[in-house]
């Protein structure tokens, strides 16, 4: 019974990151280290080389995440932070896979994807992309998309 809690907790923090991921996206990338952010919202040309500032957010979700590995497996009564610090490395896989290499093709792996929900991502994406200042911007979460961008390409525009 008590792995059945691991699961939960693990899923459930995984689940959580993408509220807590379009919170900072929001307030945070949009706001303060909009200076970190910005250059995710350039074209990019050849040469420009293929890391960009945004990718240091990656340390700002990493950080709680080996926080919570550190302390769960080091002190026995905090063990359940273990599987908090799970749901959070979940939750980065997938937003690398869905954002680095899906969306922006950093990786050239999953170019055959066709399904309504992979497009709906990738027209939710390209509209909050479609604005290259930090105000006005639309779409801040990854996986939890819109309605609007299911339908036929003339209805999310």
């Amino acid at each position: 019974m008590q792995i059945l809690l691991y699961i939960f907790i693990t899923l459930g923090t995984a689940a959580i990151m993408e509220f807590v991921a379009w919170l900072t996206h929001k307030y945070v990338m949009h706001g303060v280290l909009w200076v970190w952010h910005e250059d995710h919202h350039q074209p990019h040309h050849e040469g420009d080389g293929f890391f960009e500032k945004n990718d240091l957010f990656f340390l700002v979700f990493a950080v709680p995440s080996a926080f919570c590995y550190s302390v769960g497996l080091s002190y026995p009564a905090y063990f359940l932070l273990t599987f908090i610090g799970i749901g959070i490395s979940i939750y980065g896989l997938i937003y690398f896979l869905v954002h680095d290499v899906y969306i922006h093709r950093r990786f050239k792996w999953f170019t055959h994807l066709d399904n309504k929900f992979s497009r709906a991502i990738l027209r939710a994406h390209g509209s909050h992309h479609a604005v290259q200042t930090k105000e006005n911007c639309d779409s801040f979460g990854l996986l939890v998309v819109d309605k609007k961008f299911y339908g036929k390409r003339q209805a999310s525009n």
